[in-house]
């Protein structure tokens, strides 16, 4: 069986298509101002390798994350992390937007010293889609006129850096915009709590199809399991067990909606006992069983 039954797209996968209206830095960067020729599957969800910035020019679009529904309208900026679930559900037809997808690993690269990336993260993941007034507008337009400039000067020995560093003023930007319409908190460097937090996530995004155990990762991260679900209960509002759960729902629910597979194919997939064990998860904490979900 494939390790990934959701389509699942990178910037290789685009810069692979040789589409003479993107450029790239590597399989690190991409910058364009059309996504029509994107090749994502039209209503059904997929696993987007990349972070996303689009800002809306003109008409509206429908994006579903994590298989919740967002309105993108003119003059609105749309923020996803990688490895979310992404469905186009569907545009206008005068709608028009500039775009930037940028790997994780560019991104680690990049961002490494930004003692506010995590908080904004967390933000970003409660609230992808944020209202710009015009001079706000104007700004994103700017910058992504002049990264896409530096970007094509291929001759440049230093245009990924200079990215980099394009791309460091435009996230303060950002995050500035974002302030207005976030909690008032103070900032601090990271702690060794939110590190710890961070190697969790990163764990579980790796290995959550096997294993749901949060003993497993307290192993794995030299922690009793009780200390690491009491340091991330702290630093996110949920326990580990949360937020493997989620993790796991999320895939689930994902596969039900876009993929042909059987439940018991499900089941296995994501290494439960049998599929009667995984119907009693499914309908524990989504309210219906797997069958009835596909239905409706």
């Amino acid at each position: 069986m494939e390790n990934d039954i959701i389509p699942q797209i990178d910037i290789s996968c685009v810069q692979e298509l040789k589409l003479r209206e993107i450029d790239f830095i590597d399989n690190d960067f991409a910058i364009f101002d059309d996504a029509s020729e994107i090749p994502m599957y039209d209503s059904y969800p997929n696993r987007i390798n990349a972070a996303i910035l689009a800002v809306c020019l003109k008409g509206h679009a429908k994006v579903a994350i994590n298989l919740k529904e967002y309105d993108l309208e003119t003059s609105s900026l749309l923020m996803t992390l990688p490895d979310q679930i992404i469905q186009n559900i569907g545009a206008s037809d005068d709608y028009s937007g500039i775009f930037i997808a940028v790997s994780p690993q560019f991104i680690d690269r990049t961002f490494t010293q930004m003692k506010e990336l995590l908080s904004f993260m967390f933000y970003i993941k409660e609230h992808p889609c944020v209202p710009l007034n015009e001079s706000e507008l104007n700004c994103m337009i700017e910058y992504h006129s002049f990264l896409w400039k530096k970007v094509k000067m291929k001759d440049n020995i230093y245009r990924r850096e200079i990215a980099k560093g394009i791309l460091s003023a435009m996230f303060y930007d950002i995050h500035n915009f974002c302030r207005k319409h976030m909690p008032m908190e103070g900032y601090h460097p990271k702690t060794r709590k939110e590190e710890l937090f961070e190697k969790f996530m990163h764990e579980v995004s790796s290995s959550y199809r096997m294993e749901r155990s949060v003993t497993f990762y307290a192993n794995k991260l030299c922690l009793t399991p009780k200390h690491l679900s009491g340091v991330v209960k702290e630093v996110s509002g949920k326990t580990a067990g949360e937020w493997i759960d989620d993790f796991v729902i999320l895939e689930a629910r994902a596969l039900l909606k876009s993929s042909e597979m059987s439940v018991q194919e499900i089941a296995e997939y994501l290494h439960f006992a049998n599929q009667s064990f995984f119907g009693k998860y499914f309908k524990h904490y989504v309210g219906m069983s797997p069958k009835e979900y596909r239905r409706s």
